[in-house]
């Protein structure tokens, strides 16, 4: 199996979860905006990676199965569900983005969005569905 699409899945999971350990420090610090601080100019930079992972997960994750020879009738209804998830959450994101200042309790807000808690949730499950089904 070629790795192209095992490690363009692994980096975009990377990407995600990174950014979402930011927003959890970057909300821990009660800034009331991004711009009076250097973590506070991050936390832009770390959205828009997060969303740039989220374009195309769908995508990406099918390329993975196939290239591990796995069925993908298997895992076209839960790839539907991420994509959704994946929708979702990068609406909310780009939300954040039109703010002119992001501030802490803005990150906390988006932290608990039940849009991203799923979409982590969904990845942790089919991230280890297929470092199981690949082996």
């Amino acid at each position: 199996m070629s790795s192209t699409a095992k490690a363009d899945f692994a980096q975009r999971i990377d990407a995600i979860e990174e950014a979402y350990e930011f927003f959890l420090a970057y909300a821990s610090q009660g800034l009331p905006s991004d711009l009076t601080s250097d973590t506070g100019r991050q936390v832009r930079e770390y959205l828009k990676k997060c969303d740039a992972a989220l374009n195309g997960l769908g995508d990406a994750i099918l390329a993975f199965v196939a290239q591990a020879g796995l069925d993908q009738a298997a895992y076209r209804a839960f790839v539907a569900v991420i994509e959704r998830d994946a929708r979702d959450a990068s609406a909310a994101i780009q939300l954040v983005l039109s703010l002119p200042a992001i501030g802490s309790q803005v990150i906390d807000n988006l932290n608990a969005s039940i849009h991203l808690r799923a979409l982590l949730t969904d990845l942790f499950l089919v991230d280890e569905i297929l470092k199981t089904a690949a082996r």
